[in-house]
């Protein structure tokens, strides 16, 4: 019979009190025969975090506490990763809450396909109106342009994991988390997986129940911060730049123009009517804008007809945020740019 293998959980772990003891329950509660140990990497939080995790390790021997003094997701990885001992690891995150069979069919599915990093899909949850309404976006195509772990796509080979289930040889082969890159840095990963010949694969019944920001203001820090970083990866490599990734940018440039645009309406009268067409024309970009956040709202998940309007405001929360940090990013790089959404 052929031994089941043990699986180590690695969590990052950083201003997470009010959503670790959760996490870490669904973590341990999962269906898999095999040894489980879980790793936290603790952060320098400024909240009743780290008494939590030091609570949660005295109650149960499974769970080993390393110290993450630098406070970066990448760096906590690689500390928590270097601490287990198991020949699978799996990431985790302190807002995520695993499905039981999370563990089981990610080492299943590794196995039948061959795979060397499997990701599943990031099932947005809320449980305020308006974190809901921000689950919602999540979930929406108008929201993120539709990355498969986001919006859900057919079963097979893909560019990035969401969170990930590694075989541990993986990090021997191609190298840890780069620690340069404070965000993204999943992706730059997979990029070595599948440049040294490796597979990365997106199974969509892999579904993680992750709980977002719960507030604009912290939604839009988020935002700012994942668009530096990813005009960062675009940056520094050419297969990180997408057409989608463009998009947010060219939209804040049309809707610049257009809030000009009316504004020059007024005093341009006597312009000809080819410039006050093409006013006229720059005028439509805010305005269509709108209307496409609040249909993408109406037609979304959120589950009541106040969320639904609360979803189209939650778009440009997340577009026009993204869009300046990604130019930033591209520009300047994202030199030490950092997501204080969950710092209190």
């Amino acid at each position: 019979m052929q031994q089941i293998p043990g699986v180590s959980y690695v969590m990052p772990v950083l201003n997470e009190a009010d959503y670790l003891a959760e996490a870490v329950r669904s973590i341990l509660a999962q269906d898999y025969a095999g040894d489980k140990e879980l790793v936290l990497a603790l952060g320098p939080s400024t909240d009743e975090t780290n008494d939590v995790a030091e609570q949660l390790a005295e109650s149960d021997e499974r769970i080993t506490l390393v110290d993450n003094p630098v406070g970066r997701t990448p760096s906590a990885l690689n500390l928590a990763i270097k601490a287990s001992r198991h020949p699978v690891i799996i990431r985790v995150d302190a807002h995520s809450e695993l499905p039981t069979d999370y563990t089981q069919r990610g080492v299943e599915t590794l196995e039948r396909v061959g795979a060397h990093d499997v990701g599943g899909l990031m099932d947005a949850r809320g449980r305020t109106p308006v974190q809901r309404a921000i689950a919602a976006a999540y979930h929406s195509k108008f929201g993120f342009g539709g990355p498969a772990y986001h919006s859900g796509a057919p079963e097979g080979e893909a560019e990035s994991a969401y969170l990930g289930i590694f075989r541990r040889e993986i990090f021997d082969l191609v190298g840890y988390y780069d620690e340069s890159l404070w965000r993204a840095q999943d992706w730059e990963l997979c990029l070595r997986i599948r440049s040294a010949g490796f597979k990365v694969w997106f199974d969509p019944e892999l579904k993680v129940g992750y709980y977002p920001r719960s507030n604009f203001k912290a939604l839009t820090a988020q935002s700012y911060a994942s668009g530096t970083w990813r005009g960062e990866i675009a940056r520094r490599f050419p297969e990180g730049k997408s057409l989608r990734h463009d998009l947010p940018p060219l939209l804040v440039l049309g809707l610049g123009a257009g809030v000009v645009s009316a504004v020059a309406y007024q005093f341009l009268d006597q312009a000809p009517a080819v410039v006050r067409g093409a006013l006229g024309l720059a005028m439509t970009v805010p305005v269509s804008y709108a209307a496409a956040c609040l249909v993408a709202g109406v037609r979304s998940n959120a589950p009541s007809f106040k969320e639904k309007l609360l979803t189209g405001a939650v778009f440009p929360a997340i577009h026009l945020p993204w869009a300046m940090g990604y130019v930033k990013g591209r520009v300047r790089g994202a030199a030490g740019t950092l997501d204080k959404g969950r710092v209190k």
